[in-house]
């Protein structure tokens, strides 16, 4: 790791309304460096990504690249200074081809007078993901045929075939399978190689470690420290970013529990094209029913499946009264609950208050006679909103400016206030630190107390083990294996069904 400073940030702040995001933190970047960048949830580790992007303006503060101020209004503008990101949501737009996501704002290179050379934009596109190896994916395909991974593998081409000098990787691990990670740690050596520097976001605390040379430490918006890598552990981070001793035990300590007999919900003979086959499934009262496999074995289609979200499904949904889901209203009005692994894009309407995505699921419930009551809507969303613990400047806030962790509260609060009695959870805390997750499992483990069924869907195998009272293994769209909670059970036992 070389001594020189490539990036320098003084003094910055950045103000929402009344709330401070980042408080007048200064750092410096050193060239050829993969830094690490921490903090819990609302700590400011985004919000400080997104400035020196272009993505959010600077309240003040300056940040100077290589000898020069730095100050970017838009994310194309700070690509031609050399600053590029990946995002942890999705950071493509669909619509557009392959190569014209990777080109986007840089069509320039490939226009004859008004003319645009799409047969050359392609060309270089797959020339391009053909040299990182993503040879599956094609350029002048259209970006929305592909996976959430696959669109991620996109972005590390467009964030990086320029050979940026500073390159922020913002939580976009937890959208990647083991191999997708592999090849994203691989872009982020080459780029320190090259003498430039990476900024690493992620709440996976082995993997900073792992993989960083420094790391910082945020805590509600104040730079805490800068720690060398080798020098610390991952409960040393921990105790750092919350400012005091983390129990690390947050799973469930029970063990040998009947779960109930009866049935809420009955998948039979479900498929989707190219994803599951002859599906079948029953979810009981009172059950945490977890559902694991590697990236594309179809279990994320298992709760759209459910959910009526589908809408190429063959097969039956049906709940314990003989009702069949077969549309999203039709779940949403039988106490059906879902939250996307695609937060932003299927779980949350991001660009509206917080007040109007936890009333939406419920505003049938909270008219009167068609009419409704703005003071009864509002108190509804506060209620929920603080019930969830949602670190927020109010209920009018925008959901755009939350951290994903707050983020996922909103999600989940419009659905508690809702009352559902079947909850669906696909990645529930996938980018979320690890005071949140103790929330949330601490939720699930209380709707499991009072009757309600969660199926929780998840990569992540401590996760599977600690909650679940049954875990369903998926492999090439069907399941492979069936697991009862148990002390002896271990990751060996599910990895040995998955592959």
């Amino acid at each position: 790791m070389s001594n020189n400073v490539l990036l320098k940030a003084e003094n910055i702040t950045k103000n929402f309304g009344m709330t401070q995001a980042v408080k007048d933190v200064s750092l410096e970047f050193n060239s050829g460096e993969i830094h690490g960048l921490i903090g819990e949830n609302g700590s400011g580790k985004s919000t400080f990504s997104s400035m020196l992007c272009g993505i959010y303006s600077i309240t003040s503060g300056t940040f100077t690249l290589d000898g020069k101020k730095l100050n970017v209004k838009s994310q194309v503008e700070a690509n031609r200074a050399g600053v590029s990101i990946i995002v942890q949501e999705i950071g493509t737009l669909p619509g557009l081809t392959v190569a014209e996501n990777i080109f986007l704002g840089e069509e320039d290179e490939f226009m004859h007078g008004l003319v645009k050379d799409s047969s050359a934009m392609n060309r270089k596109a797959q020339q391009l993901l053909d040299s990182y190896g993503f040879k599956g994916i094609k350029a002048n395909a259209m970006i929305d045929h592909y996976s959430f991974e696959e669109r991620k593998l996109v972005e590390i081409v467009k964030a990086t075939y320029f050979k940026p000098k500073i390159l922020v990787v913002d939580e976009t691990t937890t959208a990647l399978s083991q191999d997708g990670r592999e090849e994203l740690f691989k872009v982020m050596n080459k780029t320190r190689d090259m003498g430039s520097t990476v900024i690493f976001i992620s709440h996976d605390l082995d993997e900073v470690l792992e993989h960083t040379d420094r790391v910082s430490i945020l805590r509600d918006g104040d730079l805490i420290k800068t720690v060398i890598s080798k020098n610390v552990t991952t409960d040393d981070l921990k105790r750092e970013m919350v400012g005091r001793e983390l129990d690390d035990r947050y799973y469930r300590t029970d063990f040998g529990e009947k779960v109930s007999d009866e049935v809420v919900l009955t998948m039979k003979n479900v498929s989707v094209p190219n994803q599951l086959y002859n599906v079948d499934l029953e979810l009981h009262k009172g059950e945490i029913l977890g559902i694991g496999g590697l990236s594309e074995c179809g279990m994320h289609e298992i709760g759209k499946a459910i959910f009526g979200a589908s809408y190429d499904k063959t097969g039956t949904v049906k709940l314990a009264n003989g009702y069949e889901i077969t549309n999203i209203p039709g779940a949403i009005k039988h106490s059906i609950a879902y939250a996307s692994k695609d937060r932003d894009n299927e779980s949350i309407v991001i660009a509206d208050p917080i007040g109007d995505n936890v009333i939406l699921p419920s505003l049938g419930d909270l008219s009167n006679h068609g009419f409704l009551n703005l003071k009864k809507l509002n108190d509804f969303a506060e209620k929920y909103a603080r019930q969830m613990s949602t670190k927020m400047t109010g209920i009018k806030q925008h959901v755009s400016e939350l951290s994903g962790g707050n983020k996922q509260k909103v999600v989940l609060a419009r659905w508690i206030g809702k009352g559902s009695d079947i909850l669906i959870l696909d990645s529930p805390t996938r980018g979320i630190d690890v005071k949140v997750k103790a929330d949330i499992y601490a939720l699930m483990t209380e709707l499991k107390k009072q009757g309600k069924a969660v199926l929780m869907i998840s990569e992540e195998l401590p996760e599977l083990l600690g909650m679940s009272d049954r875990i369903l293994i998926m492999k090439d769209g069907r399941f492979n294996g069936e697991f009862i909670r148990s002390k002896e059970l271990g990751e060996k036992d599910l990895i040995a069904k998955m592959i």
